[in-house]
């Protein structure tokens, strides 16, 4: 794709940046090597090509998938506050928190 002064210069208009022709035409330098390149890498044949996720050949090293801690749901729920109205009742049902509404 080749660009000229005037496709620099609206690019520029529309970033709402101020641009000299000097600065415009070392620009349009710049980017005509960066779109050439694009242009380079575009024309490899890369059918067959597997693509990969990592640039290196590793593989990322994992524990096995085993639970190491008991469930202790009902010695942290002792800790819950109590109901209130006078009752001596844990503010938890069904191994759930109890709290009060705070959205009608």
């Amino acid at each position: 794709m080749a660009l000229s002064i005037e496709d620099i210069k609206k690019v520029a208009h529309l970033a709402r940046l101020e641009i000299s022709d000097a600065d415009a035409s070392a620009t349009l330098a710049k980017l005509s090597g960066i779109l050439g390149l694009i242009e380079q890498m575009q024309a490899v044949d890369t059918t067959g090509i597997v693509p990969m996720s990592h640039s290196q050949d590793l593989s990322q090293r994992l524990r096995d998938d085993i639970v190491t801690k008991t469930n202790q749901r009902e010695a942290f729920q002792k800790n819950a506050p109590m109901l209130g109205n006078g009752s001596a009742e844990l503010a938890v049902a069904e191994g759930l928190y109890l709290v009060p509404k705070v959205i009608e």
